[in-house]
């Protein structure tokens, strides 16, 4: 008999409702203020910018939230998707560890983000909302977007980050196909990409300067709305059928994870994963499980930033996040796992490292690709730069339970396939590519711009 090596779900056992932990959380979240005035944002202050029904998401403390028929119909175009245990890899590095990926980069734009990218278009298209406006980095969000907007039949407006508008050029091929205009960010569309252009004409751009741009385009245009791709709670919420799959599929192998390892730029691919899991440790049913986030060297949020309040965008428009952070002005260098190049984090997930309920490791992006260069050639997906950093932690922590002699069930996120930044594996495979370490002098005074803030009583 050939032992289990893929969990698989049919799609009549899809999750039915969302789950959201901060029902379960034994602290209070911090909450996220009003930029102008201090004080904890209202339902009413964040209606200018999303759908009624993502706000109330966004500030709601419900265990469940049912997901709408009309989206689990979409999502059944791939979900549920697969886990699949990494037999090969394990064979390769000689460990008596179980490795196992849910394995993400099986939905129609490749990646995790079309888990949110779609409830969040039905929501707003059943509001009403004509145009939806939003950036992306490596351009994975912005490709989910697009699709979700044909399929709800909305326009949508891309601002892309510079460096990758670049570097991967069939990314905007794929959101023009499904109907998207993407354009580079910075940009002379909105006056926040008009402002730093005339600052900083060369500048490679950033997440906080396309979501200034976004967020922008979004209240200058009555009929549009933003739509934002990781960090805010309803995102999380949405991707958290990630990690209530895989928790059914590994009880169908007869597994529990030691150890959930993801890459996080914004964080919703891992919290996906591990927030379900994480409900487990919070109750005590699972105190031992280990929960490592992992993230570029270069922009290193978790593990050198600051826990503080800052705004989400180089322009100050957002509401205040109480977040790790390396400050709104942060511009990272051009390193190729763009989709990590956020100055912030999620603040669910900070809260959770501050409070040590998860763990967090920085990875130069030569290592990194090193170690999806190793899985690629044993498991045969090629991943996404951001995965690659998950996966450097994956397998340097099964060579430790190799020298150890101890087996451990290890569980990681593989957010995306790497079809379109085959130019990142080849400046790696040619010696072309760098270790692309941010300077401490820039750190330090990003960090030196951050607002100082408390959070006042509403009046």
């Amino acid at each position: 008999m050939v032992d289990k090596s893929k969990g698989l779900l049919p799609e009549t056992e899809m999750p039915k409702d969302w789950y959201n932990v901060v029902a379960d959380l034994p602290f209070q979240l911090p909450p996220m203020l009003h930029p102008g005035k201090g004080v904890p944002v209202e339902v009413d202050d964040l209606l200018p910018i999303f759908p009624r029904a993502l706000v109330e998401q966004e500030l709601s403390a419900e265990r469940w939230v049912p997901i709408p028929d009309p989206v689990r119909e979409v999502y059944g175009l791939w979900r549920p998707t697969p886990l699949r245990r990494a037999r090969r890899l394990e064979k390769a590095l000689g460990t008596p560890a179980r490795i196992y990926y849910k394995w993400e980069g099986v939905s129609p734009p490749g990646s995790h983000k079309a888990n949110t990218s779609v409830p969040q278009a039905f929501y707003n298209k059943d509001e009403g909302v004509e145009r939806l406006a939003t950036e992306t980095g490596a351009g994975q969000w912005g490709s989910a977007l697009a699709f979700a907007c044909q399929l709800f039949e909305l326009a949508c407006q891309v601002y892309m980050v510079r460096v990758s508008y670049d570097q991967k050029p069939y990314r905007r091929v794929m959101m023009e196909t499904w109907g998207a205009e993407c354009v580079s960010s910075p940009s002379h569309r909105t006056e926040a990409g008009r402002r730093i252009l005339a600052k900083s004409p060369d500048t490679h751009g950033s997440l906080g300067i396309a979501i200034s741009e976004a967020i922008e385009d979004a209240v200058s245009n009555p009929e549009t709305k933003y739509s934002l791709g990781s960090v805010l709670n309803h995102v999380l919420l949405h991707q958290t059928v990630i990690g209530l799959e895989a928790k059914q599929q590994l009880e169908t192998l007869g597994e529990y994870p030691d150890m959930l390892v993801g890459c996080v730029g914004g964080g919703s691919n891992f919290a996906g994963l591990f927030l379900p899991f994480i409900a487990d440790k919070l109750s005590g049913k699972a105190p031992g499980l280990e929960v490592l986030c992992t993230e570029p060297a270069s922009c290193p949020t978790l593990t050198r930033g600051l826990y503080a309040y800052d705004f989400g965008d180089v322009a100050c428009t957002t509401p205040l996040l109480k977040m790790f952070t390396l400050g709104h002005e942060f511009v990272p260098p051009p390193l190729h796992s763009g989709g990590l190049r956020y100055h912030g984090m999620a603040p669910l997930i900070c809260a959770l490292r501050e409070k040590g309920y998860v763990d967090a490791r920085a990875y130069d992006q030569l290592p990194a690709f090193s170690a999806g260069l190793q899985f690629a050639r044993a498991e045969g997906h090629i991943p996404a730069p951001e995965p690659t950093h998950a996966i450097r932690a994956v397998i340097d922590e099964a060579l430790r339970c190799r020298e150890d002699g101890k087996g451990k069930t290890i569980v990681f996120s593989l957010s995306g396939h790497g079809h379109f930044d085959l130019g990142a594996y080849e400046a790696y495979l040619s010696g072309r590519m760098q270790e692309s370490n941010q300077a401490e002098g820039s750190i330090r005074e990003a960090l030196s711009c951050l607002p100082q803030v408390s959070a006042q009583p509403p009046p």
